[in-house]
């Protein structure tokens, strides 16, 4: 499981947390992964682009899990 830092911010969206984690390779490819159900927060597939991801919560992509820090 790998840590994603906030660094003062509230949240991070769900379509930016995967392009700058580089689990996509682009904004593009990150809105599709999500919007063909490949995406889960906590658990729960997700098919919000826009997902507001905070502190806690962990996003798991392709057998790759981010914990938000």
């Amino acid at each position: 499981m790998e840590d994603f830092e906030l660094r003062g911010h509230e949240f991070i969206e769900l379509c930016n947390l995967l392009k700058v984690t580089g689990l996509c390779g682009s904004g593009g490819m990150a809105k599709y992964a999500i919007a063909d159900g490949q995406v889960s927060v906590d658990g729960h597939v997700e098919l919000r682009k826009r997902r507001k991801i905070r502190q806690g919560q962990i996003v798991e992509f392709e057998g790759k899990q981010i914990r938000i820090v």
